[in-house]
């Protein structure tokens, strides 16, 4: 019965069935038990009136507080060592709020573990720790040799891969799957095509999309927003169509992708055409990012009232992102009143993000508002203290290593500093003895 409970989402009758059994003490739980009742909870139809992720929330919560004091139970039962039982605690800790902390300590504190252990694990630190995490617990895994990945394990590890941009990363998980006779897996491939995409590798991606025997939705999409994210907006509405004339219903994924595409290619009439197809065509709700494209197409296009309307329509929920490029399109094309108001909705929606009060001063100083971005200046140091720097990574001997201006911190600082001042001398000499600009600004700018 707590089984049936928890398989339904009827997690409080679930949990209120354990209540009254503790409470009879006729029978002791076991691990079965346990492992239903932290069964992280289904996903719930829409409710007409109620934000899906409201339930979301509401019952991973109560799962995280219930599972809290499950754990404890499990440790007083001495069930730890039930592999079933401790990988149910790992999972809920992972899946309710991303408790990274309490979920490694179940880990380590696991006397044996299987694929289905590790995979949990890794997903954790995919989805919350940026990746780096996950890559190293995949290297664990391959020394442990208790057991194998499988091919949620590689599909898990090049999406971390994918998140943080390693190359060298996404290649050696790519050809252990090749080596392990898992490339021909279809989720293994739709990682693999994200993942190149996502570090510049646009041919192996292609190469990687034409050995699917029969791609999915999840693939074409894939193939679309990796156009897209390097810049070849033509190749990614080529793949669009094409996926549209094999017959394949595109999804929401593959609509952003596209409309992503065709905003920053400038196709005004071609992602409005997206657009229409979108919503009146296949009839998807479009989300905060899809109208963002739209507000920035429309923007491009000159069609500033139209983008406010639409973001007048809209409640104040999550929409940020609509605000910043309807901010945008405020400032490509000079509209200071609308900047104004859009900077004071964007300073309702989020007070405290950096990025949005950089937005805003540089629609400001476009426009000329030299007071205005004052005030904004002010407002951001009372409200965010100092700004992160931005930074920049690169991969060098298989480790991704992240950097800002002026870095003094890398251990190589004063070699990468004598090199650059070797280099811009070297060029200091060349164009000395051979130059023919007559332009005095340009030469002094050099020199």
């Amino acid at each position: 019965m707590v089984s049936c409970y928890a398989s339904h989402g009827l997690a409080r009758q679930a949990w209120a069935l354990f209540a009254a059994l503790r409470r009879s003490g006729a029978l002791a739980p076991d691990g079965f038990t346990f492992s239903a009742l932290l069964r992280p909870p289904p996903r719930r139809r829409r409710h007409r009136h109620r934000h899906p992720a409201a339930d979301a929330v509401e019952d991973a919560g109560m799962l995280l507080a219930m599972g809290a004091l499950a754990h404890g139970l499990v440790l007083r039962l001495g069930l730890l060592a039930d592999v079933v039982v401790t990988t149910a605690l790992l999972d809920m800790y992972a899946m309710c709020g991303g408790r990274v902390d309490e979920a490694r300590w179940v880990f380590d504190a696991m006397a044996a573990r299987n694929v289905v252990s590790w995979n949990a694990m890794v997903v954790c630190y995919g989805r919350v720790c940026g990746g780096k995490d996950a890559v190293d617990l995949f290297r664990r895994m391959l020394r442990d040799g208790s057991c194998s990945p499988d091919e949620l394990t590689l599909a898990s590890v090049l999406s971390s891969c994918a998140s943080m941009a390693a190359a060298n990363e996404a290649t050696q998980v790519h050809a252990h799957a090749v080596k392990r006779g898992f490339h021909g897996f279809l989720q293994v491939a739709n990682a693999v095509i994200t993942a190149y995409g996502k570090t510049g590798f646009v041919r192996e991606a292609t190469q990687t999309f034409a050995m699917i025997c029969d791609p999915d939705v999840v693939s074409w999409s894939s193939m679309v927003l990796a156009y897209a994210y390097l810049g070849l907006s033509k190749d990614a509405v080529h793949v669009f169509e094409r996926m549209i004339q094999q017959g394949i219903l595109p999804d929401g994924v593959a609509f952003l992708g596209v409309l992503s595409a065709c905003s920053h290619a400038g196709l005004i009439e071609e992602g409005l055409h997206y657009f229409l197809m979108m919503t009146r065509g296949y009839r998807i709700d479009p989300n905060p990012q899809h109208l963002a494209c739209l507000v920035d197409l429309l923007g491009r296009a000159g069609r500033i009232e139209d983008a406010y309307n639409i973001v007048v329509k809209l409640s104040c929920e999550s929409k940020a992102d609509i605000v910043g490029a309807f901010l945008g399109a405020c400032k490509m094309r000079g509209k200071i009143e609308l900047a104004k108001w859009a900077a004071d909705r964007l300073l309702c929606l989020e007070p405290t993000e950096a990025v949005n009060y950089l937005l805003m001063s540089n629609a400001f100083a476009a426009a000329g508002a030299w007071n205005e971005l004052a005030k904004v200046r002010s407002v951001m140091r009372h409200r965010c203290g100092s700004k992160v720097p931005g930074c920049s990574w690169i991969e060098i001997g298989g480790t991704v290593r992240t950097f800002v201006s002026n870095d003094v911190v890398l251990h190589q600082s004063t070699e990468m500093q004598q090199m650059m001042q070797l280099t811009i001398s070297e060029a200091r000499k060349e164009w000395n003895e051979d130059t023919t600009c007559d332009d005095p600004i340009l030469v002094r700018e050099w020199q």
